[in-house]
């Protein structure tokens, strides 16, 4: 069963939350706050992580950041009541795979936790099948999401590394934004478009030592991934 890290503060709908989650067949560790949330992942493996915006010592998104430190393959969501566009925008380009606000139906949330965790295995799975690609003067480590050139070496986020390896399967070809959103994002709302061009400016720093490779958008189309 996939084991899930659950950081909530509010005791009844946490506990409800946990229940279903387990009947849905999860394996749940609940954390009461941030701080607790922390602790528990530096000590267990967890395939994903479900983490409340708005909690006592450390908040969701603080939480996040230290988590993407410790291991940036491990995909979490963010449960908030806040409907500020701001926040959500916040948690997209901390690299969230996703952002349900409060209140939502529960098989939502087991939907969308099986769509990424399929996701994720997927990308694993080709990780497994060839874990150092060659793209220009960089190698990409799919297993250990790294992107190294000569001294530079890069921790991707996992969403970073999916990204990258979604865009080297399709290079040299003019992508529509809407399908790279939907491979990686599962999504093409205005949000996800937002998240995916802070994603894009990103890559684009990470592949400046070499001039051969291009991220090039073509405006209202999509881009294209350049290799030489």
């Amino acid at each position: 069963m996939k084991h899930i890290l659950l950081a909530e503060d509010d005791l009844d709908f946490g506990n409800i939350l946990k229940q279903y989650l387990e009947i849905s067949g999860f394996t749940i560790t609940w954390a009461k706050d941030g701080k607790e949330a922390l602790e528990l992942f530096q000590k267990k493996h967890f395939n994903i992580c479900v983490f409340d915006v708005m909690m006592p010592k450390m908040d969701g998104f603080t939480l996040a950041e230290k988590v993407i430190d410790i291991a940036p393959e491990t995909p979490f969501i963010f449960l908030t009541a806040r409907k500020l566009k701001e926040d959500k925008i916040k948690g997209l380009k901390l690299g969230a795979d996703d952002y349900i606000v409060k209140p939502f139906e529960a098989d939502e949330l087991v939907l969308r936790l099986n769509n990424i965790l399929k996701r994720t295995e997927k990308t694993a799975s080709i990780s497994i099948q060839e874990a150092n690609i060659d793209i220009g003067t960089y190698t990409f480590n799919t297993q250990r999401c790294e992107l190294i050139c000569g001294d530079f070496k890069k921790q991707l986020t996992h969403k970073e590394a999916e990204l990258i390896l979604f865009l080297y399967n399709h290079k040299n070809q003019l992508l529509k934004r809407e399908d790279i959103l939907k491979a990686v994002w599962e999504n093409d709302d205005f949000f996800s478009g937002r998240s995916m061009d802070v994603f894009i400016s990103r890559l684009r720093k990470y592949f400046k030592l070499d001039p051969s490779i291009a991220i090039e958008s073509i405006r209202n189309v999509g881009l294209e991934f350049k290799v030489s």
